[in-house]
């Protein structure tokens, strides 16, 4: 046991249920960070910084995603079928089967959305996101002008 940790601390820290950890797993995979050669002390700091930003972001999906499903008695699919504790990997998954494509016939803009389905609607509310261009299957708009979200 380290100097200055009791059993007590240790066993603390052992029954915490963080996704900081599993996280820090994730970081080191080969495919999550390809080789990157920086020499300045900046870069190198600038890296671990966005790093650890990207951890923060992908802990702050999953937790809000699963607390979310849990007081509104939600499931979602998961790996093995419906779950109510996705990982952030599960859920940022869901939303590689969906298709925008936007273009112009003379001075219309269309807008094609696909694979919407009703669970990435939740998610977008589980995070607080605006869900209204998910909804729209597909929409014409005059002028070049007008931008998508």
């Amino acid at each position: 046991m380290l100097p200055g940790l009791s059993e007590t601390n240790t066993i603390g820290y052992q029954e915490q249920n963080t996704t900081v950890e599993p996280g820090f797993r994730w970081i080191k995979h080969p495919a999550a960070i390809a080789p990157v050669w920086l020499e300045k002390p900046e870069r190198i700091a600038a890296l671990a910084m966005l790093t650890v930003l990207g951890l923060l972001v992908y802990s702050v999906i999953q937790r809000q995603v699963r607390l979310y499903l849990r007081t509104h008695d939600q499931q979602l699919p998961g790996n093995k079928g419906m779950t109510t504790i996705p990982t952030a990997a599960v859920v940022l998954a869901l939303f590689a089967q969906i298709a925008l494509v936007q273009f112009w016939i003379e001075d219309q803009e269309v807008t094609q959305i696909s694979g919407v389905k009703p669970y990435h609607l939740l998610v977008c509310d589980a995070l607080g996101l605006d869900a209204s261009w998910y909804e729209a299957s597909s929409a014409q708009k005059s002028g070049r002008d007008i931008q998508t979200p």
